[in-house]
């Protein structure tokens, strides 16, 4: 691995064409194989980035993925062949190395751990870097948070349309995805949305029933299911950033 891999800010990354020439494939298969990988969104944007480049001897611009180990591991953990079958082998061997030598650590007399200077910087560096990693993490989740908490006390409801609109997406993906979700449905031969009773229950939906006036005189019940603030707050942390562009 540490031959595909290349210092880029201080982060080890890998280079799409790099992967293709080492396992032996075309370039174009490799991308393929980035973009059809069977991950959520959150990992793929966390672990892949597209970075264009210009080919030096005809100046043209072509696509290429950046990848961090995990996503490289990833990726090629999904290869076939006989290189990508040695590799997965070295990878096995490797982790194997490394479990056995957690577990003679973990096996040693702890005074002796503390009288070593190599041992106990080890252990200081890996539980920082996990305490840097949380902090940051909780920092930069903190408005998120409470952005959510404040629409989730709010007051009132809004309709389906709305709610789309606030959540920055489009009315009939919104439609789409509750349908899909379990959130409404409609009765056979129904012409309006209703509101699932499990969700009602939990206080993400609810009916609001009017009375409408006709021109004969007579009056009209009618009824629309809306979100509640929870709702909204519930969608906004289920629904993927993409489905809501």
């Amino acid at each position: 691995m540490s031959d595909l891999l290349t210092l880029i800010d201080g982060k080890p990354m890998a280079d799409s064409r790099h992967i293709a020439e080492h396992f032996e494939r075309q370039h174009k298969d490799v991308l393929k194989a980035v973009e059809n990988m069977d991950c959520s969104e959150e990992f793929r944007e966390r672990n892949f980035a597209h970075t264009p480049y210009v080919h030096p001897q005809n100046g043209q611009t072509y696509k290429m993925y950046q990848m961090t180990r995990d996503g490289f591991t990833f990726l090629v953990m999904g290869f076939t062949g006989k290189k990508a079958a040695e590799w997965k082998e070295k990878y096995i061997a490797a982790f194997n190395e490394m479990e056995s030598a957690l577990q003679s650590q973990q096996h040693r007399d702890p005074i002796e751990v503390l009288n070593d200077p190599s041992a106990m910087r080890g252990l200081l560096l890996t539980y920082s870097e996990k305490v840097l990693t949380l902090e940051a993490k909780i920092e930069e989740d903190a408005p998120k948070i409470e952005a959510l908490e404040r629409i989730s006390e709010a007051e009132g409801s809004l309709c389906i349309t709305d709610a789309a609109k606030a959540l920055q997406m489009r009315p009939k993906d919104l439609f789409s995805y509750m349908t899909q979700h379990g959130w409404i449905y409609k009765r056979p031969g129904g012409g309006h949305y209703l509101g699932y009773q499990s969700k009602v229950t939990q206080g993400v939906l609810e009916h609001k029933v009017t009375t409408v006036l006709r021109p004969d005189g007579s009056e009209k019940i009618t009824e629309q299911v809306r979100i509640t603030p929870k709702g909204i707050s519930r969608l906004a942390q289920l629904i993927p950033p993409a489905a809501a562009a």
